[in-house]
């Protein structure tokens, strides 16, 4: 009988005993398989950061701090300035616009009451200061924390008594220079198309999902922005609720609305490559001047590399960790069948098989039983490497979120430190403190990959190898008539 046919006689000898055998082995090589999956979804989840905001630079007003803030407006004259600046590949102008649903103006100015919260103030960096009406209402209620941020604004009636007009929440509106979004991210369009040539002024615009939802609006629809009728060219998907509560329309059409040509609130540079980014921020921060415009590279970004990196090095850990469980089964589980098979090992070194050949015969054993073994941890992994991915990630978001409101309130109520905001959190590009990068954490997709598992699979295998090997091997090496005398 040859050694594999024999290998695999002796895998199924107690069926019993294997079935339970796979079974734990299964268990063990899926937690490793799942977990190396995880590692894998994450470190690519890392390079997509990196490749479609980690190589953006946010340029604001020096001075712009949101409702706070002061300084001198962005021109078009310092856009073309930062175009020029070695590295640059890209400078897209947004202009940033506050919209009033006009019913609800037109009734609080019926009753005296003031426009509310954001009334058309400054988004991030300084923007329109013009009340601007539209037929929209926003997708987001006020609810407890929009009406808590708006407690400031309540009016005095004619009794000399504070009265609190219920008040929707603002919709934000932007112009941008091109299919970005504002964190320099291109935009998720679902339904319909973009807005063609962003340079130039238009009457299409793009409705966040949520928002078209709340207005009973599709493509090709209508509404208005101070009077002026715009058509839905395009339905966009951010990611939140937050996200989808805008509008985008052309550059020159934001400027148009807020009677401010030529000014931006900020705007959004990309560098050609990761390695250029610090020498091309202080570049920039030269060539615009520091009492002009504030260069960032957004920390949300970091933050969000960093949570994900401690998920990554966390999962690689676990893998290991199975792993070596795995291997740890394998040995103990080759130990016990040495044992049992001391008589046996010693009839065949009587007949004179060499030590490879037994060795041969135990790690065939023992793969038999871990192919079986990672047959069903594979299809264990494929089920559980998206929940564990999740988990992992969910926990260190959270952890991470914490941190950054933390960090928030420490520079001031409401606003980030060093950063523009709003009441309700509208300071956020994502509703929250990592802004864009937030979404992209929470996207994380791990898919089980033949090629992952395929890796997974030769570890396991050469660490069944190993554990196969140091027992029968130091077996083989006694004398034939030690192992029968003790028999």
């Amino acid at each position: 009988m040859s050694v594999l046919a024999r290998s695999v006689g002796n895998a199924f000898r107690n069926k019993v005993r294997t079935a339970a055998v796979v079974a734990v082995l299964a268990v063990a090589i899926g937690l490793a398989l799942a977990m190396l999956v995880a590692n894998q979804a994450v470190g690519a989840k890392v390079q997509e950061l990196n490749a479609s905001v980690g190589t953006v630079l946010t340029v604001n007003p020096a001075g712009g701090q949101g409702f706070e803030g002061g300084g001198e407006p962005l021109t078009a004259d310092q856009a073309a300035t930062a175009a020029a600046v070695p590295n640059v590949s890209s400078v897209v102008g947004t202009s940033s616009l506050r919209l009033r649903n006009a019913a609800e103006v037109a009734a609080q100015a019926a009753t005296g009451a003031q426009a509310g919260p954001g009334g058309g103030q400054g988004g991030p960096g300084g923007a329109s200061a013009t009340t601007l009406t539209t037929s929209l209402t926003a997708a987001i209620d006020a609810g407890t924390l929009g009406n808590r941020n708006q407690a400031a604004n309540g009016t005095t009636g004619a009794t000399g008594t504070t009265t609190q007009p219920v008040r929707s929440l603002p919709i934000t509106a932007t112009g941008i220079g091109a299919e970005v979004d504002s964190t320099g991210k291109a935009l998720v369009i679902t339904e319909g198309a973009g807005l063609g040539d962003y340079t130039a002024e238009s009457s299409s615009a793009l409705l966040g999902t949520t928002l078209a939802e709340k207005n009973s609006l599709t493509v090709g629809s209508t509404f208005t922005i101070n009077d002026q009728t715009y058509t839905v060219a395009g339905l966009f998907d951010a990611g939140t609720t937050f996200g989808n509560n805008a509008v985008y329309v052309t550059l020159p059409s934001a400027q148009a609305l807020a009677g401010l040509p030529g000014e931006l609130s900020s705007m959004i540079v990309t560098v050609d490559s990761l390695e250029n980014v610090e020498s091309a921020k202080a570049a920039l921060q030269a060539a615009l001047g520091t009492d002009r415009a504030d260069v960032t590279q957004g920390q949300n970004l970091e933050t969000a590399v960093s949570s994900l990196g401690s998920v990554k090095n966390i999962s690689f850990i676990a893998f290991v960790a199975a792993l070596g469980t795995a291997g740890l089964i394998i040995l103990l589980i080759m130990v016990m069948l040495v044992r049992e098979r001391r008589r046996e090992i010693g009839v065949l070194k009587a007949i004179g098989a060499p030590n490879r050949t037994i060795g041969l015969q135990f790690v065939l054993e023992a793969l038999v039983l871990v192919a079986m073994g990672s047959a069903v941890g594979a299809a264990i992994a494929s089920f559980a490497s998206g929940g564990i991915a999740s988990a992992l990630i969910s926990s260190n978001s959270t952890t991470t979120t914490a941190a950054a409101t933390a960090g928030r309130a420490a520079g001031g109520a409401g606003f980030p430190a060093g950063g523009a905001g709003f009441p309700n959190g509208a300071g956020f590009p994502s509703g929250g403190p990592l802004g864009g990068a937030s979404q992209l954490l929470t996207s994380v997709t791990a898919s089980a990959s033949p090629g992952v598992i395929a890796a997974g699979i030769a570890a396991v295998f050469g660490v069944a190898i190993i554990g196969a090997l140091v027992p029968a091997l130091l077996t083989a090496r006694i004398r034939p008539i030690e192992v029968l005398r003790g028999e």
